[in-house]
């Protein structure tokens, strides 16, 4: 049963679990792959985490001269690989969401790969298996669908990066709707 990476951005307390456990992952060489920032630090706590959204038609795996950046068949978009990323930035050009970093000592792009090494086996990323506050989860399809008819805006947009894409349709989902209806935080 395929499960997709869910983000519930209203739940998020910045503890940044996400970011300790990130590193923690087989392959990633002990590197933070995702961030959390703050929203908007001098007027209140709010932070997000920011996870790479693993987009079905990846624009940084596009914009690659040497496909250095593979998809998955799981949908997760790699990081590129060593033995071809030339270190020409493109990629980290080309994503909208500005999710791929580029290591300057090593001449080479990284970011999450939604630890892949796990999740094609079905178990959680490292991320979401630690997150206290249930932003991060693992959920079926089924799950999702629940979850989306839960959040819907009174102007009846629909609370989650489905439509419209900032670039295309991404294989993680993002619940917005308290920062969107300007909601308290729940913690």
């Amino acid at each position: 049963m395929k499960k997709v990476l869910y983000i519930e951005l209203e739940n998020c307390i910045g503890c940044r679990s996400c970011l300790a456990a990130c590193t923690q992952c087989g392959g990633h060489e002990q590197r933070n792959r995702n961030y959390v920032i703050d929203v908007n630090p001098f007027v209140d706590r709010q932070t997000m985490p920011m996870m790479c959204l693993h987009c079905e038609n990846p624009p940084c795996a596009r914009s690659c001269p040497v496909q250095a950046i593979q998809v998955h068949e799981t949908g997760a978009v790699l990081s590129a690989m060593t033995e071809k990323c030339l270190g020409c930035q493109n990629c980290t050009i080309a994503c909208p969401y500005g999710i791929p970093k580029f290591d300057v000592e090593q001449n080479l792009m990284y970011k999450c790969d939604l630890c892949i090494d796990r999740t094609k086996d079905g178990i959680p990323p490292m991320c979401a298996s630690v997150c206290p506050t249930n932003t991060l989860q693992w959920v079926t399809e089924e799950e999702l669908a629940v979850k989306k008819s839960q959040f819907r805006l009174n102007n009846g947009m629909m609370a989650s990066m489905e439509d419209p894409y900032l670039e295309n349709k991404t294989n993680v989902h993002v619940s917005l709707p308290g920062i969107l209806e300007g909601k308290e935080k729940l913690f």
